[in-house]
């Protein structure tokens, strides 16, 4: 079994988790972000990420930039991953590959800890990788916590490039906000995707000993 296989009823199951459906967890005052002229010089090839419509297309064009101007406003002290391995306990079902997996360490030549964000990309159904996402952000949990770097929450993030759906893991507690976010205005998303990577950097700490 790997994070694809997990359906949402069997994360909640197997992890013994809680879901609180619909609720935003962004406080009202997120500032937008304007993007920089790199990003949008690559943002006017969606048209073709769109026509194209395949996976890569769209990691390509629609995901990976967004997530990379994420990690220049934050002066590099996150790294971004893209299609890596993170076996975390394969007893589990929490191994396999995550499409996109940000860190709140500068290191880019392996992950270290504290894994901060999940992205997984989708196509289409957003509704569908839901379990998959979630499955990741609980190894992200155990991850941080064997490597006594743990923080109190991980972001994850379910796209198609052009809607974004959020989710929030605490504990035992999931919540899923089911408002799908649009590319556009790139602003405002730019500026919900620093908030959840300032938000974890700063709460993030070595466990003492």
């Amino acid at each position: 079994m790997s994070y694809s296989q997990f359906t949402l009823l069997q994360v909640k199951e197997d992890f013994q988790l809680q879901t609180i459906e619909g609720e935003v967890f962004f406080p009202a005052d997120v500032e937008p972000i304007p993007p920089s002229p790199r990003l949008l010089g690559i943002l006017d090839d969606l048209p073709w990420a769109i026509a194209v419509g395949t996976d890569k297309a769209r990691s390509e064009v629609l995901i990976n930039p967004v997530l990379l101007e994420v990690r220049r406003r934050l002066q590099q002290r996150i790294s971004v991953f893209s299609g890596e391995e993170f076996n975390v306990d394969a007893s589990l079902g929490l191994n396999g590959i995550c499409d996109f997996l940000i860190s709140g360490s500068s290191e880019q030549l392996a992950v270290e800890a504290p894994a901060i964000v999940i992205v997984e990309a989708k196509k289409a159904d957003l509704n569908s990788g839901i379990g998959q996402c979630i499955a990741e952000m609980v190894a992200a949990q155990r991850f941080n916590a064997a490597k006594k770097r743990p923080i109190s929450q991980i972001y994850g993030c379910i796209t198609s490039g052009t809607q974004w759906r959020f989710l929030k893991l605490q504990g035992q507690i999931v919540t899923i906000d089911l408002t799908e976010y649009p590319l556009s205005p790139i602003a405002q998303l730019l500026g919900y995707l620093v908030w959840m990577s300032a938000q974890a950097l700063a709460k993030s700490a070595p466990e003492e000993v």
